[in-house]
């Protein structure tokens, strides 16, 4: 199958980065949002970016501006009738994404292939608002987006194997490694890396040792680049309670039992470096 045309729905922080990586590959990138507010936000980061690029000697400033006029802006679904990709990164959300799904199934053309970036939600029930199941796929980014090189992709039960390949092939395209990976909850990245990080908070919650001590002994002892309190507060708080908590009602198990000072903070509305206070403060 041959994808030219792109649409990214959500210009959050996952969203401009998937846009960024698709138009720095050659592909027309409709980066859409619900409102113009946010797409000017992720436009402004995705500049930000590939201007720190020109600054580096990685491009020139005219091949930035040719990366900038493959990105347009969209506030409507409707603009996804003429794409051969749509990528959501919207919000962690079922309701939400099968409500995408289902509006993108009435208004893309018959051979589009519709993705999601989540990163935990199972694809097979996110098809399941679609009368394309088929079509249907998971490709989770990790984040930065553009700095990244994995990208797990995830056939939902009905996933066609043409599908899985043509991804496989883009995901090639935008300089990532793609890895198979099958629909369980939290897939392969965030079944091993969320339990990790509240494990963590556990840690830190039972008084074993400081938030610094915590992070200090996962970076020079296990040679993490970031201590998993830091990584939480990078992700966002709210972001790892909703993983862990799809984990546990998937599973049904206590080990993902989301631990009680995460609940606590996420209802203080400390939501890590987005809101400027997590485990650490930030200015």
């Amino acid at each position: 199958m041959n994808i030219q045309k792109v649409m990214v729905i959500g210009a959050g922080q996952m969203g401009s980065g998937i846009a960024q990586v698709c138009a720095q590959a050659g592909y027309e990138v409709k980066l859409n949002d619900r409102e113009e507010k946010f797409f000017d936000r992720g436009l402004q980061t995705i500049t930000k970016n590939l201007s720190r690029n020109v600054e580096k000697g990685r491009m020139t400033e005219d091949e930035k501006q040719v990366i900038l006029n493959k990105i347009t802006k969209s506030l409507s679904l409707e603009d996804a009738n003429d794409v051969d990709i749509v990528i959501e990164a919207a919000v962690e959300n079922m309701e939400i994404k099968q409500s995408i799904f289902k509006q993108l199934d009435e208004i893309t053309p018959a051979h589009t292939i519709l993705a999601t970036n989540t990163s935990s939600l199972p694809i097979t029930e996110i098809a399941a608002a679609t009368n394309r199941p088929e079509q249907v796929i998971g490709m989770h980014f990790m984040n930065p987006v553009p700095v990244m090189k994995l990208v797990e992709i995830i056939r939902g039960l009905a996933t066609n194997d043409d599908i899985y390949m043509a991804i496989e092939e883009m995901t090639k395209k935008l300089n990532k490694v793609p890895v198979e990976v099958n629909d369980f909850p939290g897939f392969v990245a965030n079944r091993v890396l969320m339990p990790m990080i509240n494990e963590a908070i556990y840690t830190l919650y039972e008084g074993v040792a400081t938030k610094e001590a915590i992070d200090d002994v996962m970076k020079m002892g296990m040679n993490h680049p970031m201590g998993p309190l830091q990584l939480a507060d990078f992700i966002g708080l709210d972001t790892c309670l909703y993983i862990m908590e799809v984990l546990h009602d998937g599973f049904g198990d206590s080990k993902y039992r989301p631990c009680p000072l995460l609940r606590k903070y996420v209802k203080a509305g400390w939501l890590g470096k987005k809101t400027g206070r997590g485990f650490y403060i930030y200015e």
